[in-house]
Parts: structure tokens; C-alpha cells; sequence
């Protein structure tokens, strides 16, 4: 609230705004998010189409699951007092004197009170017309006999709305749109259901002709990836549970198993109170710990058992097991730790997206530790005294015999690698080279983030400024019949229509930052992602084919309206002081940029304006009596409007505005004899007599960044073509040298995901630097050496070779979260480690030589480090398949 008043305070310094200027408006926006929109639909008269929706949107707001609710698709309602020029000639009277007789004889005021011994009585003059009907009765002129003229008999009244252009249509019906948000405490699957559960009651109350829909449904597909990551999550726990069964059997496998949603229900309720909802992200870093949280129990687990194989008493096992690697699980939770708190401060949009994932991490750790240490052992003890009561099943038994021989096998390979140590970590050094090169050479490419497929496509229609309602619907046609025979022609293919709903918003898109009839959005509501056979961007690559070339619109854009948390993949401001040279620059960087294969969408924001005519009072106008500023007012009156006042009837608030009407004003002709008032007289003039007018066009919007003018280039990338990091490279390396020599006096910026990638990048380099430290300075204590942490460590970096050859035989991309996943999963590299070398060491003061240690060590932890790596690996097959 401070940053707001500060704004207000600058905002009200300002002392030069234009007179006739509106008052600024800043409000505090809020942090709020889409949830679903219903489209309300009808073939009735627009004026009761809004008073329809203001109606619902009232009662909507009184169920106490539905937050916020917004109307679109009209613009400022509006009593539109509209006057044809003859009736101004015959009567001798401007429209600035209309709206002033208007305003004089349309009020609601408090006059005071009246006091008497009694008792008190207000008094209000009121005689405003809240209805053109009421508007109609108003005298405008009276004559010396008493005849009078009143405001109906010059002038059409109707209820319409302030621009043309602001309206909407879904499935080709006049619509209107109840947008529903919520902010960040709401839950967005209830207020779904809400939404369904009023729609269903209130269509029972409705004629037939009314329609709803749901459309730009953003929560049906996290509720659909969320049940998607719910069914595979299941699937991990029952392989993680097979797994287990194998080596021991069901009650021991049962007790490690019940470890993952005890753990997941107790830092669910953690995650609560630090204010993180059950969302994807959540949900995949649920997953990540299927096979994180079970090493701690499978150690403990292993461990026990194998006590009791020494002949131990159940209890004793349980105790001892436990005792046995205590330290080297403490070790691996607190290393483990050290990475995911660096991952919490990671920088950029990017970072502070991913912040929820090391945040879930820690918390089921920490409590998968606690079972693991004070519950588990019990149960395990208990398990183990009814082991003997049941037979190993026949299939356990074959298992147990295969993964002993593997066991032995594995103990003779380790056996050899220890004398040819030299060879084989030369060549675990190559491959790790290898590997590296992979990346840096771009065979293996890099990006922010993922692709994600969405059910929602749009066409962005750009016309030139200027372009009349007319031609922007000519232009809708052609893309909405081409998207139509893309529907058809899927339709035809796959025995299901591929499109749910198509809107249509007039005056917007949200790629031009600006208003008026050159601009729509067509917005096409598809099959889901499971249940249709086509990828969001071919079916977008099928609608540009079928569309075509259409050289009347300055840029048509389809693509998906979500921008990716890593911001747009181009996004490149030009600055510099001359509009000229900016304008030569950024067309010629687009055409560069269009070369690329897999580019869409470019545009910049610096184009032309509406034309214009610039006037001018010629000689000799001021002598007659008139100033610039009388021909402006009245030329202000009859092209803008002039609003007369505002009045708040029932749920909206009116304007009634008194303007020249459509009939006098669609010619130019009209606009140079447009009839000048004389202020004293009362004589008409042409304009064209008294004002030179001269036709010019400026830009539509110029922006400046820093006090120096900007233009920025948008445009998307097809991920599955090409790579933004790989084009980026390429346009530095061969087209901005040359570039920067033809314009020194233009600086280029990359902003989006070009520079939200690295900035997280580097973040989580330092964090995982840092947490690579407290690991060194842990183990140091631990092994009370410096050589010992660093041979533990060398482990992390070995491991990035799994995953540069796993994304390059899947065909996928390095990502921020597939980074993220190789920061969080080194720490079981790291445990398997400390385990292992507790082990050596363990062996080296029972009188063994380095070698010998380092062998049986090695076939003592085969099984628990088999377990770990076998249960990380099927808990998170189940997403990947």
C-alpha cells in the first residue's frame, strides 16, 4: 500500500495534464488468476443481453464458493443523445448548448434541511432522467409564445454502448462473458464445481433461447494433469511395493512402503501452513520424492535385515540394523538438505515458479526421516517375528537366487575394476567429457522450460490502424471458416469433432497494447490434450496452411495464449533516438529472424497510427470571432461526444452523451463543411472556410524505456522444430555483428526467456555451489579428512551423464525443471557414497588392505544401493511412460 500511495503522490505532482483530460485511475490490481469463464449466450438485443449478465453475475456473487466475477464484451453503457446536422442548422444551436441545457435540467441534489419542533425533514431536488424516454421529455428550446421544442424532436435517444467494436460472440451468438478469478487462498477445483453446480440451476430458470457455456477452462486441465499425476503416483508406490516384496517379502515391504504416504499426509499439512496448494508442480515434486524418501528407509531396512540373518533376535536386528548406519543416514538427510535449501532462493520468474518444488522436497524428507528412525524399526521387528510363519513364496525364491548370482558376478567385475582402477576411471572421465561436449555442441540443446501442451488456441488479428468494424469482420470470416475446415477435416480423420467452442472478441488482443476495430481474437476451446491425436502446434500449423496469405491484416497470430513462466521466447527492445532508423532495424532483424525454421508470430510494436487531418485556424478566422478553442470544442462535441453526466441505475452506472449521429459524419465531405457555430451570432461557417486541414499519420504508440524510445520484437518458437537458445546463438554469431556496424546508435536488449534462463541458471549454479560446500564441510567433520568428502563428490558430476544421454535418447531438451531434478537427485548419489565409504573405512580398521576393504565393502552395499537406484527408478517410471 506504501508503492501505491507513492504512485499516487507522483501521478498527482503532474501539472501539466491537457485540461479536457480525463482523471488518472490507479488501483491496486491484486494477484489474481483465471479459473473459467461462462459464456453467456442469446440472439437478443445487446442492452438486455448486459442487464441478463449483470443480473447472473449478482447472483453468482452471493454463493459463497465463487470469489470474483467480471463481465466482458461491452464497453461503457451509455444513453447516446444523438443529433443529425440538419436539425443543428435548423435550429441555430451547437451541441455544446444541447449538453448544457442537458446538464442544467437533469439533476439529484441535496438542498438542505428543514427543522421543525417536531421533526426534521430533508429536501433533494430531483428531475434526473434515468430513462431515454424520460431524456425525450426534456425542453430544449421554448419560444416567446410558450411553443416549445423538446430533446426528442431533434434527437434520436437510444441505450447502446460507448464503442462498436467491444462485443463478443461464442459459437457465432451475440455473448456475453462472466470471467471467474480467484486469488491465491482460493482453491480453484471447488469454485469450479460451484460454477457447474449455479449454471445447472440457474438454466432451469432460463428461456430455452439462453445459453451457457464454459469456456477458456483453465482448470479442468490441472485437475486432469493433477488426477494424471494422482494415477501415477499410484503406480509408482505399487512398483516401489513389488520391488520390495522381491527381497523381502510382504510384511517387511509393506512397513517400508507405508513410510511414503505417511510422510506425504504429514508434509501435506506442513505445506499448508506455509502456504502451498495442492497444484502440478506440487504434485511432480511429490513424485520426485517417491524415490528420494525411501532411502532412508530402505537402509534402515536392509540393514535390519541383515542383522537378523546373523542370527539376532528380532529386537536386537531392529536395534542394531538401526544403530549400525545411523550415521551414514543422518549424513545423507543433512547432505541432502544442503542442496534443497540453496534450491529455495533460486533468482527470476523461473526460480521463483520452481521455489514450491525443493520446498515439498525437504519437508517429506524430514518427515520420511523421523519414521524412518522412531516408527519404522518397530514395525520392522514386529514383521520379522511372523517372517518364519509363511514360506518364501517359489517366485521370491527364483529372484533371490538370480540376484545372488548377479551379486557374485557383480563382486568379480568389482575385483577387476580395482586392479585396472586407472583404465576404468579414465574411461568414466571420457564418457563424462563426451557427454559435456553433447551439450555445449548442441546436440543435446537447452531450454527454460518445457513445452506443455494446452487445449485453448488463438488467432490474433492485427489489421492496420484505421481499418473500419467492416473489414476486421471480412478478415474474421476467412479465419474462422479456415479453422472450421481444420475441424472438418480432423473430423473426418478420427470420427470426432476436434473443436469444443470458438469465441470471438472484437477490439482486443493481447499482443497489440491498444484498442479499436483493427484489432480481434478468435479463441478456439479444443479437445483435451489425452483425448485428442494431434499436438497444439500442428493443429495451429494446419490452421496457418489452411488460412493462408492475408495480405489485408498487417500480422495474424496463432498460437497458445499462455506464455511460458520463462516469458516469450523472442523478446528483443531496440533502443535508440531516431523513429526512422528503429523501424529500418527491427524490420530488418524480423526478416532475419523469419528465416529460422519453427519461428511464428513476429511483430513489433511500432506502427503506424489511424490517418489523420491536423488542423489549423486559417488568417483571418480570429477576426471573425472564432478561436481555436471554440472550433475545437465543437468539433470535440460532434466526433467525441460530450458527456453530460453519469447516473448509477440499478447494477450499472450510465453516461449520456450528446454527439452528432452516424448519418452526418460517415463522408468526409461532412467533416470540411462541417457547420462551425458562431458563439455570438449564432451563424453557421464551414470548417473548410475557417481551418487549413491538412492529412497526416503519426505513430500508433511509441514507447520509451529510460527516456529513450524503444521498439520490441515479439515472436514464438515451435520447440518441437527448434531451439531458442540454438537460434540465439546463431543470430549473435552471424547476423548482430554487421547488425551493430549499420546501426551504432542502437542498442539491443534480450529480454523473455533468453534472459530469464540464464539468470535462474547461474541462481541454481551458486545454490548447488553452496550446498556443495556445507556437503564438503559436513563430511569433512564426518570422515574427519579432506580427501575422503572430495572422492564422495566426484560422484555428482559422474552422474550428469546419465543425464545428458537420458535426454538424448528420449528426444528431449535440457530444461530448468529437468536441472532442478539432477540438483535434487545427486543427494542419492551422495548417500549411496557416505555408506559406502563408512564401509571401507569400517573394513580398513578390522586389518583389511584399501583393495580388500573397498571389494567387500562394495558386496555388502550391492543390495541397498541396487534398492534405492531400482525403487528412484520404477517410482518415476509411471510419469515418463
Amino acid at each position: 500500500m506504501q508503492d501505491l500511495g507513492d504512485i499516487r503522490s507522483a501521478v498527482d505532482e503532474v501539472e501539466n495534464f491537457p485540461n479536457d483530460s480525463e482523471e488518472p485511475i490507479i488501483k491496486e490490481l491484486g494477484r489474481t488468476q483465471d479459473v473459467v469463464t461462462v459464456a453467456l449466450s442469446a440472439n437478443i438485443p445487446k442492452p438486455e443481453l448486459k442487464d441478463l449478465a449483470e443480473s447472473i453475475k449478482e447472483r453468482m456473487l452471493r454463493e459463497p464458493g465463487i470469489p470474483l466475477v467480471s463481465i466482458e464484451g461491452f464497453s461503457k453503457r451509455q444513453f447516446q443523445v444523438q443529433i443529425a446536422q440538419d436539425k443543428l442548422r435548423l435550429y441555430g444551436i451547437s451541441l455544446q448548448s444541447v449538453a448544457n441545457i442537458i446538464a442544467q435540467q437533469n439533476l439529484d441534489l441535496p438542498t438542505g434541511e428543514i427543522q421543525t419542533a417536531e421533526r426534521d425533514y430533508q429536501i433533494r431536488f430531483n428531475d434526473e432522467r434515468r430513462s431515454p424516454t424520460e431524456l425525450k421529455e426534456l425542453v430544449i428550446i421554448s419560444g416567446e409564445h410558450g411553443n416549445e421544442v423538446r430533446l426528442g424532436d431533434i434527437a434520436t435517444i437510444i441505450d447502446s454502448f460507448e464503442k462498436a467494436e467491444d462485443k463478443a460472440t461464442y459459437n457465432n451468438m451475440p455473448t456475453a462473458f462472466l470471467k471467474i478469478r480467484k486469488n491465491s487462498q482460493d482453491d480453484s477445483l471447488r469454485i469450479l464445481e460451484q460454477v457447474k453446480g449455479f449454471i445447472k440451476r440457474e438454466q432451469l430458470g432460463l428461456p430455452e433461447q439462453v445459453f451457457f457455456n464454459l469456456t477458456q477452462d483453465f482448470t479442468s486441465i490441472v485437475e486432469d494433469r493433477i488426477a494424471l499425476l494422482v494415477s501415477n503416483a499410484w503406480q509408482g508406490l505399487l512398483l516401489v511395493f513389488a520391488v520390495m516384496w522381491l527381497f523381502f517379502g510382504t510384511r517387511y515391504a509393506f512397513w517400508v512402503v507405508m513410510g511414503l504416504p505417511v510422510s506425504f499426509l504429514a508434509s501435506a499439512f506442513i505445506l499448508a501452513q506455509w502456504g502451498i496448494s495442492v497444484n502440478m508442480l506440487s504434485m511432480v515434486a511429490l513424485l520426485l520424492a517417491l524415490g528420494i524418501l525411501m532411502d532412508d528407509a530402505i537402509v534402515i531396512s536392509e540393514s535390519i535385515g541383515k542383522h537378523m540373518s546373523l542370527g539376532k533376535t528380532p529386537v536386537q536386528a531392529a536395534i542394531d540394523g538401526t544403530m549400525a548406519v545411523k550415521n551414514g543416514v543422518l549424513s545423507s538427510y543433512i547432505t541432502t538438505l544442503c542442496i534443497f535449501t540453496g534450491l529455495l532462493f533460486l533468482s527470476g520468474d523461473i526460480g521463483q515458479l520452481l521455489y514450491t518444488i525443493p520446498a515439498v522436497l525437504i519437508s517429506v524428507i524430514t518427515i520420511s526421516l523421523v519414521e524412518a528412525f522412531f516408527i519404522l524399526p518397530h514395525h520392522l521387528q514386529h514383521s520379522l517375528q511372523h517372517a518364519s510363519e509363511k514360506p518364501t513364496s517359489r517366485v521370491r525364491q527364483q529372484f533371490l537366487i538370480y540376484f545372488e548370482k548377479l551379486h557374485l558376478k557383480v563382486n568379480g567385475w568389482v575385483k577387476k575394476l580395482i586392479v585396472y582402477r586407472y583404465l576404468f576411471i579414465g574411461s568414466v572421465v571420457g564418457v563424462f567429457i563426451l557427454s559435456v561436449s553433447l551439450l555445449v555442441s548442441g546436440i543435446v540443446k537447452f531450454s527454460a522450460f518445457p513445452n506443455v501442451e494446452g487445449d485453448l488456441l488463438q488467432a490474433r488479428v492485427l489489421m492496420p490502424v484505421g481499418s473500419s468494424l467492416a473489414q476486421t469482420q471480412r478478415t474474421l470470416d476467412k479465419i474462422t471458416s479456415s479453422i472450421e475446415a481444420v475441424n472438418t477435416q480432423y473430423q473426418s480423420d478420427y470420427q470426432t469433432p476436434l473443436i469444443k467452442g470458438m469465441t470471438v472478441h472484437y477490439g482486443k488482443n493481447a499482443d497489440a497494447f491498444e484498442g479499436g476495430a483493427h484489432l480481434a481474437t478468435v479463441s478456439v476451446d479444443l479437445l483435451t490434450a489425452e483425448q485428442r491425436e494431434q499436438s497444439i502446434n500442428q493443429i495451429a500449423e494446419q490452421w496457418r496452411k489452411h488460412l493462408g496469405v492475408v495480405p489485408e491484416a498487417l500480422n495474424i497470430a496463432i498460437k497458445e495464449p499462455v506464455i511460458s513462466p520463462a516469458g516469450r521466447a523472442i523478446y528483443i527492445r531496440l533502443q535508440g533516438d531516431d523513429l526512422s532508423s528503429l523501424t529500418t532495424a527491427s524490420h530488418q532483424l524480423q526478416n532475419w529472424l523469419a528465416g529460422y525454421p519453427g519461428v511464428s508470430n513476429l511483430m513489433d510494436d511500432l506502427r503506424p497510427g489511424k490517418p489523420e487531418f491536423t488542423l489549423n485556424l486559417k488568417p483571418g478566422a480570429f477576426a471573425l470571432g472564432l478561436t481555436a478553442q471554440e472550433i475545437a470544442t465543437q468539433l470535440r462535441a460532434a466526433y467525441q461526444g460530450i458527456e453530460v453526466l453519469e447516473s448509477a441505475i440499478d447494477l450499472e452506472t450510465y453516461e449520456v452523451i450528446v454527439k452528432l449521429d452516424d448519418a452526418s459524419k460517415d463522408e468526409l465531405a461532412d467533416f470540411d463543411y462541417f457547420p462551425i457555430i458562431h458563439p455570438v451570432s449564432g451563424h453557421m461557417i464551414p470548417l473548410v472556410n475557417v481551418a487549413e486541414i491538412t492529412a497526416t499519420r503519426d505513430f500508433s504508440r511509441i514507447q520509451r524505456i529510460n527516456a529513450q524510445r524503444a521498439v520490441t520484437i515479439y515472436g514464438d518458437i515451435d520447440a518441437e522444430v527448434n531451439n531458442t537458445q540454438a537460434i540465439f546463438q546463431d543470430l549473435q554469431n552471424t547476423f548482430l555483428p554487421e547488425f551493430k556496424q549499420q546501426h551504432p546508435d542502437i542498442s539491443i536488449h534480450f529480454e523473455g526467456e533468453v534472459k530469464e534462463g540464464p539468470l535462474t541458471r547461474n541462481s541454481m549454479r551458486k545454490s548447488m555451489l553452496m550446498g556443495l560446500i556445507g556437503i564438503f564441510a559436513l563430511l569433512s567433520l564426518q570422515f574427519r579428512s579432506y580427501s575422503e568428502p572430495i572422492l564422495v563428490m566426484a560422484n555428482i558430476p559422474l552422474a550428469f551423464i546419465g543425464v545428458i544421454f537420458g535426454h538424448l535418447i528420449m528426444g528431449l531438451d535440457i530444461t530448468m525443471p529437468s536441472l532442478l531434478g539432477f540438483v535434487s537427485l545427486a543427494g542419492i548419489v551422495v548417500n549411496d557414497s557416505i555408506l559406502l565409504v563408512e564401509f571401507v573405512k569400517q573394513h580398513i580398521n578390522e586389518g583389511m588392505t584399501p583393495h580388500q576393504a573397498a571389494a567387500k565393502a562394495s558386496g555388502e552395499r550391492f543390495r541397498a544401493v541396487v534398492l534405492t537406484s531400482l525403487t528412484t527408478i520404477v517410482g518415476l517410471t509411471p510419469p515418463i511412460i
